[in-house]
């Protein structure tokens, strides 16, 4: 079932989300659904809160930047393979120098911005049945973790961006809370009371 994609300035997003049991109600069926949302949104991460639920629950599929012509094939054949669900992840460290890379994300359509996040991350996490994982990650597949996780910490992209850049978003992002916005996948805005 395709949910409704929850928009900037709904109080959710701002959320430090809660960790979940195994025992969640439903958890199979809520992973399948935002598995579906994110496919048909055209999105390669998807976090809980962005359906309106504050759980430390996110996923990621990064097989579209694998047509990246620019990444060699190593890269490529990485990114290509790559699907995962994250369970009460936990960023354990950072390392290596900053880097820009231009983040969309699904919350806040058509507007994209440059931001800055270190290029290896440390992550442990439950997957989808639950088994406890520690891994490393490097390159884009550490960047769209990083974005995911920072959805379950309550922040957003906007957030990483110079307060000259957010001054000059502020009409937009008000206009997108508003629901005043073309988007080919279902949202719920926090200005309406319908989903469209």
């Amino acid at each position: 079932m395709i949910l409704p994609i929850v928009a900037y300035g709904d109080p959710v997003l701002r959320k430090m989300c809660s960790e979940i049991e195994p025992e969640y109600p439903e958890l199979d069926s809520l992973i399948a659904n935002m598995w579906e949302t994110m496919y048909k949104a055209n999105g390669v991460g998807l976090a809980a809160p962005q359906i309106g639920k504050p759980i430390r629950l996110f996923l990621v599929d990064t097989s579209p930047f694998a047509e990246d012509e620019e990444l060699s094939p190593e890269e490529r054949e990485e990114l290509n393979g790559f699907k995962r669900v994250f369970i009460n992840a936990k960023i354990k460290s950072e390392s290596g120098p900053k880097w820009a890379f231009n983040e969309g994300c699904l919350s806040i359509p058509d507007i994209r911005e440059d931001v800055n996040r270190h290029p290896e991350i440390q992550v442990t996490y439950m997957d989808a049945d639950f088994n406890s994982r520690t891994e490393t990650f490097d390159g884009l597949l550490a960047r769209v973790i990083q974005h995911e996780y920072d959805h379950i910490e309550g922040v957003l992209f906007t957030d990483k961006i110079s307060s000259l850049k957010r001054r000059l978003l502020k009409g937009k992002l008000t206009n997108i809370s508003k629901g005043k916005i073309s988007v080919d996948y279902k949202m719920r805005f926090p200005a309406q009371k319908k989903v469209r």
